[in-house]
């Protein structure tokens, strides 16, 4: 997907976007698809497979497919945004007041811009996706020289560092010296 932006003379600037999305969201329908088919196996096995409880299933496998199913992140020259089944949640990244990571069963990265958007995202896809971290990096270095990004500078650093681990790891596979 490509983005002209009217600010700038020369060549369209591309979105970066989640490299991996495709394979989760595959395995979102696999996961899905499955259960679907364990829960129709039995009922018929048992003999009690009917219409009523086969759009039961149905809509069972279809919550479990909108739970697991990722998230499209993509970011731009100054934005970044993340696509669900329902919204996309879109903010300014060369205008960020807060970054912060959330806690929990998985790690959550929360970004917040001064005109009010929101995202939040899994930090493990911007330490896969350096394209993402790049764009990202750019314009939160852009939002800290002009003293916008009050908070986060630190969980910013963290990330940065791991998206480096893992770059050099990568290069150092690539060449046979792992």
């Amino acid at each position: 997907m490509a983005r002209h932006d009217e600010t700038q003379e020369g060549p369209p600037v591309e979105a970066a976007n989640d490299l991996q999305r495709t394979q989760e969201l595959m395995s979102s329908v696999r996961s899905a698809a499955v259960l679907l088919a364990l829960l129709l196996v039995v009922d018929w096995g048992t003999g009690r497979l009917a219409l009523c409880r086969t759009a039961l299933w149905v809509a069972l496998a279809g919550l479990l497919f909108a739970v697991l199913c990722p998230a499209r992140v993509t970011a731009g020259e100054g934005w970044l945004s993340s696509r669900r089944l329902l919204r996309e949640r879109r903010l300014r990244t060369d205008a960020l007041v807060s970054v912060r990571c959330l806690e929990g069963i998985s790690q959550r990265l929360l970004l917040r811009d001064a005109f009010g958007g929101r995202v939040e995202l899994d930090p493990e896809i911007l330490v896969t996706n350096p394209q993402l971290w790049n764009r990202l990096d750019e314009g939160a270095r852009k939002s800290a020289a002009d003293g916008m990004l009050l908070c986060g500078g630190t969980a910013l650093q963290l990330i940065s560092q791991r998206v480096d681990r893992e770059t050099a790891r990568a290069v150092f596979k690539a060449s046979g010296l792992e």
